[in-house]
């Protein structure tokens, strides 16, 4: 499954008019509504290839025009947006407690935001099951909204083998589950797109989208909500590595055999049972009320949380800098619970990640805390499919 890359620049071989409708597509992406003659100008295409390609994608119901623009000299100019009217993809987030559906019609509006609580099973085909429905509701609701489903796919923690393959997931029990290939037989719809992926991986697609940043930004998204796994985008692409198992920073181990781990030093669960000691994390169904309750006692000033919040910041912070030596994000977003504790995380990580990192001068990798919430990789797993249209790959033309 293609996924967000740099923006396509004009060219001039063989698949020389996706490559061009990809331009088109992703400058409006960028730079919102635009006229012919701005998008020309920006772009680089001539004008009369501009309007021959904007006349496609308005066929296609990718494009509409918006009205008049007066914001120049001489004669005013046809405004084109992206039309979000035919086309939406849907993302579904697993996690060992709840499932999350998200839908995004092209233009960006969301459709639907659902929560449903899950309990992992001892077969997975319980669970799948559990996945499909919501998968069907929410394609349906999609449908009933007048939107053509582009496609579906499914975010999971662990390792995730060619979009397919829950290779092995701790967090839901999972070994070797074919997903995608479960799915679509439950599904039965021969013409959606159903893929499957990691979590952290989807969740930096979402925020390299949502964040602002500019095009072929090098960002790491590190999520905490079921280990400590990083998603990695690498030049405007996300990295995938030779089988898609990239990101699995909770298993750094300095020390002899036996020593602890990343996330047993720096885990979510870790620290609310440091700063919640009446706590098991492990008997919780959702960590959400128990990292609200750490929130509201480090806003006290309560020491022992404090300084447990403290200590977690500086192994992440080490964790980090591992990887930043390695990758060199010009970004590294804290993502779900981290995000939610960032205040208090962020100043221990920071000067452990400028103290490990080999060239903290030359404009090290900058810590920021997520906006996107619980849901990024439901968001990521949307925003997917969406990428493929915006690269050139479009879909067959939706029925009016």
């Amino acid at each position: 499954m293609k996924t967000t890359r740099a923006d396509p620049q004009p060219a001039d071989f063989t698949d020389v008019r996706a490559t061009n409708l990809a331009v088109v597509l992703r400058h409006l992406r960028a730079n919102g509504p635009s006229s012919r003659a701005s998008i020309a100008a920006t772009t680089g295409l001539n004008k009369a290839t501009v309007s021959s390609l904007t006349s496609d994608l308005i066929d296609q119901r990718l494009l509409r025009e918006t009205g008049l623009s007066s914001n120049r000299i001489g004669r005013p100019s046809t405004v084109l947006a992206l039309d979000g009217s035919a086309y939406a993809a849907i993302g579904l987030q697993v996690s060992a407690d709840r499932l999350t559906a998200l839908a995004v019609d092209y233009a960006g509006e969301q459709l639907l935001l659902w929560h449903r609580a899950f309990e992992k099973a001892d077969q997975a085909g319980r669970g799948v099951s559990a996945i499909a429905a919501l998968a069907q509701r929410a394609a349906s609701r999609v449908r009933q909204r007048g939107r053509h489903v582009l496609g579906l796919t499914v975010a999971v923690p662990g390792l995730v083998a060619d979009g397919s393959t829950v290779r092995l997931s701790p967090q839901l029990g999972w070994s070797g589950v074919d997903l995608r290939g479960m799915l679509s037989g439950s599904l039965r719809q021969p013409g959606l797109s159903v893929a499957v992926a990691n979590h952290a991986g989807l969740a930096a697609v979402a925020e390299q989208r949502h964040g602002g940043y500019p095009a072929g930004t090098n960002l790491t998204f590190v999520t905490g909500a079921a280990g400590i796994e990083a998603g990695l985008v690498v030049d405007g692409r996300p990295l995938h590595g030779a089988h898609g198992f990239t990101g699995q920073i909770g298993r750094f181990t300095l020390g002899p055999a036996g020593s602890p781990t990343l996330e047993d030093l720096a885990g979510v669960e870790q620290l609310v049972r440091r700063a919640l000691p009446d706590v098991d994390p492990e008997a919780l169904a959702d960590l959400t009320p128990a990292v609200e309750q750490v929130v509201v006692q480090a806003r006290a000033g309560d020491a022992a949380t404090l300084a447990a919040l403290s200590d977690t910041g500086c192994h992440l912070g080490q964790g980090l800098a591992l990887l930043a030596n390695l990758v060199n994000p010009e970004i590294i977003a804290l993502g779900d619970h981290y995000a939610a504790l960032a205040q208090w995380l962020v100043p221990a990580a920071e000067a452990e990640l400028a103290r490990h990192t080999l060239a903290p001068e030359a404009g090290g990798a900058r810590l920021i805390a997520s906006t996107l919430g619980l849901h990024a990789a439901a968001l990521g797993g949307a925003v997917a499919h969406l990428d493929r249209v915006d690269t050139g790959d479009l879909p067959e033309p939706a029925h009016r």
